[in-house]
């Protein structure tokens, strides 16, 4: 029998739980970006800006530099430099910077936070020039450090990330878990973890492309069924496919459609069917009695990744999105002791990420879809259910190297780890949302 990770299950192993409670995505900000000036020049391509951010003054003043401080560190493209409050050298009389000195403690950037009377005034420095780059307001939501109001901040700060960088920041997104027979989500520096559904036993969440709706398996009294969920709360369940439980959804990059493992005595399919319409379900591979499970599509569409052991050893596949062409996405040998599985399409389409065994382990790995380069990204404890940021450089994954199954977020350039999860009952099964629309 295949060993079933990453948004799956066996028929006998269905370790649900339940579901309930959404909490809608914070409403979004207006950026007044002043164009006109180019961030350019301010540090040698290819090189990590130094930024620092200056005391932020008002009530919430320290959580705003904490924030900013946080995303900007979590995004691990920029050196963060982290000054105490009283070891930062102030601004002039009339807000003017003495460069040279910022210049001298390795600043590239500064960033100057001002609260408005209805949300903050951000200023980007461009230590290099001498010159304000950036100078930009935003509204703020209502309470000060509510939810809404920290994914708020959180957008503002990859916005900020964007303008320095070229790249934009993956601070305004979430991450869905399963903990205790329950689907959580958590916003990406880990604070504000909330339980989304309640006494059915839910497990194997999976994000739309747009971040609007969800899904996940649960399974009440009357067996394993697929819930779509919208963020506002509305749920529909998906028809059921009969003679054995539906599980491990993954929306196509539309959104449109969904492809599922179905599992009945003779095995374990991959199943394809309109997310949102009434049309029946069909069958996209042929196991010939093995378990096809865990499907991930690549971003165009074309081409869905997923876990077989149709030949023996449980291996990746690829195939076309109607499950024809199969091949394996590494070589291996037939009768060989090796396990790969759960993968997860990278967001630019250049890398699938998946678990893999080694020497009893398993652990992180990423290949290149067209030049099959093989990474590891880790190498102690236990590794498993890999799941891509937006930004495609970072990754969440199931590790028990804290001595608990927790999640934790590598990131795959610079090899630096950070802990999302301390939950009691454990963490597993992760998937993170794309950029998700703040207003």
């Amino acid at each position: 029998m295949i060993l079933v990770r990453r948004g799956a299950l066996t028929a006998s192993g269905l370790l649900l739980t339940a579901l309930v409670a959404w909490s809608r995505v914070a409403p979004a900000q207006d950026t007044t970006w002043k164009e006109g000036v180019r961030i350019t020049g301010i540090y040698t391509p290819g090189t990590r800006p130094g930024l620092l951010v200056m005391p932020v003054t008002g009530a919430q003043g320290d959580s705003l530099r904490a924030i900013f401080q946080r995303d900007f560190e979590n995004g691990d493209r920029m050196n963060v430099i982290a000054l105490a409050a009283e070891s930062v050298p102030p601004a002039g009389t009339a807000g003017s910077l003495n460069y040279p000195l910022y210049s001298r403690l390795g600043a590239n950037v500064i960033l100057q936070v001002t609260p408005t009377s209805f949300g903050i005034h951000v200023l980007i420095h461009d230590v290099g020039r001498s010159a304000i780059a950036r100078a930009a307001s935003f509204p703020l939501p209502s309470p000060a450090l509510s939810t809404e109001w920290r994914m708020a901040v959180h957008a503002i700060a990859d916005g900020i990330e964007q303008q320095v960088t070229g790249v934009r920041g993956i601070s305004a997104t979430r991450i869905l878990y399963a903990s205790a027979g329950r689907i959580w989500q958590v916003d990406s520096d880990g604070h504000g973890a909330i339980a989304l559904t309640g006494d059915v036993r839910a497990m194997s969440p999976a994000w739309n492309p747009k971040g609007t709706h969800l899904a996940y398996t649960t399974l009440p009294n009357s067996g394993a069924q697929i819930v779509i969920r919208e963020t506002g709360g509305a749920t529909r369940t998906l028809g059921t496919t009969p003679g054995g439980p539906n599980f491990s959804p993954a929306f196509s990059p539309d959104g449109n459609t969904m492809v599922y493992a179905h599992s009945t005595e003779n095995g374990t399919e991959l199943w394809s069917v309109n997310a949102f319409g009434t049309d029946a379900a069909r069958r996209i591979t042929v196991g010939r009695g093995s378990d096809n499970t865990s499907p991930t599509f690549s971003p165009d569409g074309r081409r869905i990744a997923f876990t077989s052991n149709r030949v023996g050893a449980v291996q990746v596949y690829t195939s076309d999105a109607d499950g024809t062409n199969a091949e394996p996405l590494l070589n291996f040998t037939v009768g060989e002791q090796s396990y790969r599985s759960d993968p997860d399409w990278s967001p630019d389409g250049r890398l699938i990420a998946f678990a893999s065994q080694v020497a009893g382990n398993f652990q992180i790995m990423t290949i290149g879809v067209r030049d099959r380069n093989v990474r590891a990204h880790t190498s102690t404890a236990v590794n498993e259910n890999p799941s891509f940021a937006p930004d495609s450089r970072h990754i969440v994954f199931t590790s028990n190297r804290s001595g608990t199954r927790q999640l934790w977020v590598v990131d795959i350039e610079s090899g630096r780890f950070r802990q999302l999860t301390r939950a009691p009952g454990g963490a597993r099964h992760a998937a993170w949302s794309p950029a998700l629309n703040v207003r």
